[in-house]
């Protein structure tokens, strides 16, 4: 299970630790559910690129969490923002990340969406046509285009991004035609974007998406002065999940691009979701038509990804961590939906209630897509280093929910 958290995780007297602090001491302080995240396992996963792709850009695919204090953990380090709606833009700047690092992507955008982009000094992605003129319009100036390569990647379908049915980008025709438009409006079209999908398992289709980009390119005549790669590196949530590497799946990507080109890449899920850890207190423990459930505080509102993809996680007992397990049993959450189950099947120590179960590698696409259901205010969010806790994200109340309520 180790290898599925943090970096930093330990078992230490029974008890799982996080960055050289007792998971209970975190739960007592903060309260649950509660999204903890490591920084050393932040930080290695960015020399991870950096040594995998030197010299690249690499920018945060903000939408795996959009966070302030995480923005400038990585800003530190060099990192810049992959944001596609005017907050994600907000976040990023917040966090003092300057325009030259930012990658502003969309597939409807806005004008004010646009106009923030030009204020900003950003490097807006061009989606579909006619968005070259509205950009113009806006006083972008730099550009990417991005193709639809027609590469189907190896995961969920409702995060495949570069199939010929794909709502981003455009098709090679469609795209000539709105490179040649923005040039005509005197746009820099810098160069090409391709990205074919999240938690990916294998580099086979990015490989193949950079070659129909490089041969759109030479279609064109045309040598880009940057190729945007996209990211999408998965993480491992099970034990059965066999992943590559970021040496491993950058590293085919790097080797193939041409020489004084450029790179961009924007990796999310691979930079922080293994750093993220979810405690959860224990309620209710019941048997049901011959399965066991262990109840916790939390569930689809702060980690729909089950719901959606269908994802797979596993659990230990934080408190009980030096147990072995005694059976397997279902992890349900606090909503009123049947579905409403974080994990089918969990080999754990008899669950009893109060005890803080541990959730591993959920620190992307899972708060970020959670919800208020049923009324349920959003969990807090804390960093941990060297024995230091750091609140990033503050837990939400009954009265913030009711907030913008009007009687």
């Amino acid at each position: 299970m180790l290898e599925l958290l943090p970096e930093t995780a330990r078992i230490e007297t029974g008890e799982l630790t996080l960055g050289g602090l007792r998971a209970s001491e975190l739960a007592n302080r903060h309260g649950t559910p509660l999204l903890v995240y490591c920084e050393r396992t932040i930080r290695a996963q960015v020399d991870a690129y950096r040594e995998a792709a030197p010299g690249a850009l690499v920018v945060y695919g903000t939408k795996a969490f959009a966070n302030v204090a995480l923005l400038r953990l990585l800003a530190e380090e060099g990192v810049g923002a992959d944001v596609s709606t005017l907050g994600e833009l907000a976040f990023a700047r917040a966090a003092g990340i300057p325009g030259e690092r930012i990658v502003f992507h969309g597939n409807n955008k806005s004008e004010e969406e646009l106009l923030a982009a030009a204020e900003a000094g950003a490097l807006v992605v061009l989606d579909s046509p006619g968005e070259a003129d509205a950009a113009a319009t806006a006083g972008v100036r730099r550009v990417l285009m991005r193709l639809t390569p027609g590469v189907e990647a190896v995961t969920h379908r409702s995060i495949q991004t570069a199939h010929e049915e794909s709502k981003f980008g455009l098709a090679p025709d469609a795209a000539e035609l709105e490179v040649e438009r923005a040039r005509e409006l005197g746009l820099e079209v810098e160069g090409l974007h391709v990205h074919v999908g999240s938690q990916l398992g294998r580099v086979d289709e990015s490989l193949l998406a950079l070659e129909r980009a490089l041969a759109f390119a030479d279609r064109l005549h045309w040598t880009p002065r940057i190729l945007d790669l996209g990211g999408g590196l998965g993480v491992r949530h099970n034990r059965e999940e066999e992943l590559p590497s970021v040496a491993e799946f950058v590293g085919p990507l790097v080797e193939r691009a041409p020489e004084g080109v450029s790179l961009i890449l924007e990796p999310g899920r691979s930079l922080v979701g293994r750093a993220g850890v979810t405690l959860y207190r224990i309620g209710s423990v019941k048997e049901s038509g011959g399965i066991t459930y262990a109840a916790i505080d939390g569930g689809m509102s702060d980690n729909p990804r089950p719901q959606l993809y269908g994802a797979r996680y596993e659990a230990l007992l934080a408190n009980r961590a030096g147990e072995l397990p005694s059976g397997v049993y279902r992890i349900a959450g606090k909503h009123c939906e049947s579905g409403d189950v974080l994990i089918e099947a969990a080999e754990l120590p008899e669950p009893r209630r109060g005890d803080l179960l541990a959730v591993p590698a959920t620190g992307a696409y899972t708060l970020a897509l959670g919800s208020t259901y049923n009324g349920v205010p959003r969990p807090a969010v804390v960093l941990v280093a060297d024995g230091e806790t750091r609140l990033i994200r503050a837990r939400e109340t009954v009265d913030d929910l009711l907030r913008f309520e009007r009687s």
